[in-house]
């Protein structure tokens, strides 16, 4: 829900059993884990930096879903014990014909380049196959995000890999086990560097995302997921090869780019301008259905918007306060919004609950008598004192007329009712006069002998 679109490419090739590893790049901080827990076929088990199930708000999460804890270096992982039970509890995980979640960077970070791979996600398949585990499938994923950090404008991408041979590594890895780690995991990270955009900044990508937006409307036609993701890759490799062989006419380029951009944010437009007009019957028919949209939503938008104003301003103002990086500024929005819109929710029905409750008299006398004997004067739903315990009420009610309040009947109750406050007040403190009379819209209450 945070993303406005999520496509995933190449869900063929996820074997639907048998042990498998995932191996993604890593630039979304927790969001990374969270959309390919929630898109993938397969149940993952992810393998997270140890200080994360420390954390009050992810922690219980990671150990929810039974996550894998791992001990970097630079944090002090260097025990060999730790290792050896990290090892230890995924092979058991893939001998049970489970799929394990792995960022082989082994750090977060903003920008679309690829980090230098750790051996993890390579000893692990391994460890499993030395351990009479496998075959175990290793599968490259590149993830790609367009505004990642901003609710419902970003897009995601998930793009999967065809799996990474292994064979020749296990059999190496019985006479050099280093020298097959790195050389599985080169070749892990060579999958993955052919699924995303490689560029050197976020600011480069964007210009790509335009240019291709720009293409595509000339050239025409329906471009699916697939499609734009291939020309994203292909531009990016062009863009890098320039950028060595013809550094001034790619810098020519870039600059059109950028003022094309910068004249689109001051218009106030998020995407290209078409650059042929478009037919008159294509023009009424998308007026006509956005017409239709906002005609036909509105009700339900604006009650939207009502709801859920106050949480998504509190969200938004705690993204500010903390001012979090590009690659986890999405992470704080669906952590902030995890713990406000719950309480802005149960605070609104702790108020709608009160105000139902202050509604009504809390005399056990009144409440014991049947509606047509109420003793909570009043008929307009003014603030009235019940003539039977002196306390305040605020709920509509009728009061008996003069023939009912002199019937013998009236007259029992009213004794009896008095009683029962008179008692209620000895245990706790005493009862203001029930003989002075209120004024009520214009009357005067009868004093409880009936007077």
């Amino acid at each position: 829900m945070f993303y406005r679109r999520v496509d995933v490419i190449g869900a063929e090739r996820i074997p639907g059993a048998g042990p498998l590893i995932v191996a993604a790049n890593h630039h979304n901080a927790l969001v990374d884990g969270v959309l390919l827990l929630a898109f993938l076929p397969r149940r993952l088990v992810s393998v997270a930096k140890a200080p994360l199930f420390s954390n009050p708000l992810i922690g219980p999460f990671l150990r929810l879903i039974g996550a894998l804890p791992v001990h970097r270096r630079q944090e002090g992982g260097t025990d060999p014990a730790r290792n050896a039970a990290l090892f230890e509890a995924s092979s058991a995980t893939l001998r049970s014909d489970q799929a394990i979640l792995i960022f082989p960077e082994g750090v977060s970070q903003p920008e679309p380049v690829l980090m230098p791979l750790r051996t993890g996600a390579a000893r692990m398949l391994l460890a499993a196959e030395a351990d009479g585990v496998g075959p175990v499938t290793l599968l490259p994923v590149g993830l790609m995000f367009h505004e990642p950090g901003t609710f419902r404008t970003g897009w995601a991408l998930v793009s999967i890999g065809e799996p990474v041979p292994a064979a020749d590594c296990v059999a190496l890895a019985r006479t050099e086990p280093e020298e097959a780690a790195r050389r599985l995991t080169a070749r892990l990270g060579e999958a993955m560097r052919g699924l995303i955009a490689l560029v050197d900044d976020r600011q480069t990508l964007r210009l790509v995302e335009h240019a291709e937006r720009l293409w595509r409307q000339e050239r025409g036609g329906e471009w699916d997921a697939t499609a734009r993701a291939d020309w994203r890759r292909r531009a990016t490799r062009a863009y890098r090869y320039l950028s060595r062989r013809d550094p001034g006419r790619i810098s020519l380029l870039r600059g059109q780019m950028e003022r094309y951009i910068k004249d689109l944010d001051e218009a106030g437009l998020r995407t290209a301008v078409l650059l042929k007009p478009p037919a008159a019957s294509v023009a009424l028919r998308y007026a006509g259905a956005q017409l239709a949209a906002l005609l036909g939503g509105l009700p339900l938008a604006l009650w939207g918007l009502a709801s859920h104003a106050l949480p998504y301003w509190l969200t938004w103002a705690a993204a500010r306060l903390l001012r979090p990086s590009g690659d986890v500024e999405a992470t704080y929005k669906l952590v902030a919004g995890v713990v406000l819109y719950p309480l802005a929710c149960s605070g609104g029905w702790a108020v709608g609950a009160g105000s139902r409750s202050s509604s009504s008299c809390s005399c056990r006398a009144a409440s014991s008598r049947s509606p047509g004997a109420s003793g909570c004067a009043g008929s307009t739903g003014r603030r009235a004192r019940c003539s039977a315990c002196s306390s305040i009420a605020t709920s509509p009610v009728t009061w008996p007329s003069a023939a009912a309040r002199s019937s013998p009947r009236w007259r029992g109750r009213r004794r009896a009712s008095r009683s029962r406050c008179s008692t209620a007040g000895k245990r706790s403190g005493p009862e203001p006069s029930p003989r002075r009379p209120l004024r009520v819209a214009g009357s005067l209450t009868p004093s409880p002998d009936g007077a």
